[in-house]
């Protein structure tokens, strides 16, 4: 059996710094510049160095995104951008663009390279093909089935390591090639800066008749005819790392170190209990599903996995996220008395109950004994986002463990 390696993105050292914490074993961030995810943090030189240095601290591989369609003018900044990395040793570039796969030998042979999903890589020549340019892994294009996986896997050299996303939002394009925000709003998804107009709400409208919207659906709110459900695949773990898929990967630089922890968190346990027993792995289902509907998401889809996606897979009636728990806030520290500083992300006060995120899987629902501000001053709430506050609970807890709160029926 090949090592399965669970692959987690974050948007910013926070994030990272979670995702490590919570298990990942590789994390992939993008720098300010020549990534798919313009709208994210994203990290900055200083961050880059920081993350690359924690996560290799804890054993955690980090690989950054290089994967724009270049353009003429791109070319000479991302020479530059790639000396910088060179200096950090991050442990892999992601890359789609061939020119920019070019740089990347040129400038940093010594870093191994990804080639992004953005490359639409469907067919085991494909691969081939970039394992003699010197690439070590591809990321298979979205819309492979296991059995084609399978085959791929069969077909290239051992040493090549096959990527595959396994959850996440999904794209109405070819492996996240689309043309769709350009065209609406002229800003181009494969530079980074799409405007997601699949979740948009569609109606027709004959050319005659301005003003007049006839609904694509039988539906009176119209539809969502481009709105794809969300990848999961956290009840097929066995099936995908018996197609020889080397590395899981978790889609959302956008996301909020609450989803990324506890996905990671989720998907982590999943795949040691299934190496260790795969009768472990099935008794332990309803743990992942729980925990995974914990997360925000849009309905879950198996995506291309089993075959081409029907009708099911898309969302008819809305675009917005399922959302079942409130971010509350990271711990960064205990002091001699046992208060717990976090910088707040949503209001809570004295007296609420918030559920404490352990890496190890398990959760803990305490209740705020006591607050105080970052003067040191009692408080009985945190009205203000990012205000440091200091959290009395009845036990102690470690630092870098996420807090949050599962909102009352309807209030999402």
């Amino acid at each position: 059996m090949r090592n399965t390696e669970l692959l987690i993105p974050a948007s910013s050292l926070e994030v990272l710094k979670a995702a490590v914490l919570y298990g990942a074993d590789a994390v992939y961030i993008g720098g300010e510049m020549y990534g798919l995810r313009v709208k994210a943090r994203n990290f900055s030189r200083e961050d880059m160095e920081e993350g690359i240095g924690f996560a290799h601290k804890h054993g955690v591989k980090v690989y950054v995104t290089a994967n724009i369609v270049a353009h003429n003018a791109d070319l000479d900044g991302i020479r530059d951008y790639f000396a910088e990395l060179s200096a950090m040793g991050p442990d892999a570039l992601i890359i789609s663009d061939p020119g920019v796969f070019s740089i990347a030998r040129e400038v940093c042979p010594q870093i191994q390279i990804h080639i992004s999903t953005q490359a639409n890589s469907t067919n085991y020549m494909t691969y081939n093909f970039w394992y003699r340019q010197g690439a070590g892994r591809v990321v298979a294009a979205r819309e492979l089935s296991l059995t084609e996986l399978k085959e791929i896997r069969a077909r290239i050299p051992e040493e090549m390591e096959i990527e595959a996303f396994i959850h996440g939002a999904m794209c109405i394009s070819h492996s996240g090639r689309c043309l769709l925000s350009s065209y609406f709003t002229g800003r181009d998804a494969n530079k980074g800066a799409c405007t997601h107009p699949c979740r948009w709400k569609y109606y027709v409208m004959e050319e005659k008749r301005p003003g007049e919207y006839l609904p694509v659906e039988e539906n009176d709110r119209g539809t969502y005819i481009f709105n794809s459900r969300d990848l999961c695949m956290i009840e097929h773990i066995p099936d995908l790392i018996e197609a020889g898929i080397d590395s899981l990967k978790i889609e959302g630089r956008m996301k909020t170190a609450l989803y990324v922890a506890a996905v990671t968190r989720t998907y982590r346990r999943a795949i040691d209990d299934y190496l260790e027993s795969p009768e472990k792995y099935r008794a332990n289902m309803e743990y992942y599903r729980n925990e995974i509907a914990k997360c925000t998401y849009r309905r879950f889809t198996t995506g291309f996995f089993y075959g081409k996606p029907d009708e099911n897979a898309q969302i008819y009636d809305a675009s917005t996220y399922i959302k079942e728990y409130t971010y509350i806030g990271i711990i960064q520290d205990i002091d001699e008395k046992g208060y717990h500083k976090i910088y707040q992300r949503n209001k809570f006060s004295v007296g609420e109950e918030l559920e404490v995120m352990v890496p190890d899987g398990t959760n803990r629902l305490l209740t705020v004994r006591a607050m105080e501000d970052e003067n040191r001053m009692p408080v009985e709430s945190a009205p203000h986002p990012k205000q440091e506050i200091w959290i009395k609970f009845d036990e102690r807890l470690g630092a870098g463990w996420l807090l949050r709160r599962k909102e009352q029926a309807g209030n999402h």
